[in-house]
């Protein structure tokens, strides 16, 4: 298992957002995030040097996912996998039954912390 302690949780607020979804929800990239962090270590740390970090981090967390592993980040969430069972699905273009086998899925479960700053913004 892999454990990291989240030095803080990021606000809505603290990210510009620049692209708006539907239903008003704004998307936020890799990109953005990137630049964020940029913003607070600049001039201490390159932005290649930030965007490798976080790459590097993401990359982790999927290679823990993808050996079974469950990914712990403390005041944010839990990413873990869950197996899911075959079954019979249809294709919705000829309406053709389809076997689906059985498969891992990522799930993610949010911190009390997490889940507190939603219900507050």
């Amino acid at each position: 298992m892999l454990v990291v302690k989240a030095a803080a949780v990021v606000r809505p607020q603290a990210v510009k957002i620049v692209n708006k979804g539907k239903e008003g929800v704004m998307t936020i990239t890799k990109q953005h995030i990137v630049d964020e962090i940029v913003k607070e270590v600049s001039p201490r740390v390159s932005r290649r040097d930030v965007y490798d970090i976080v790459q590097i981090f993401l990359d982790k967390i999927i290679d823990n996912l993808a050996e079974g592993n469950r990914v712990e980040l403390r005041g944010f969430g839990i990413f873990n996998t869950k197996l899911r069972k075959p079954k019979i699905a249809r294709n919705p273009k000829t309406n053709e039954p389809v076997s689906l086998p059985p498969r891992r899925v990522p799930v993610f479960k949010a911190s009390k912390i997490f889940k507190e700053a939603l219900k507050g913004g």
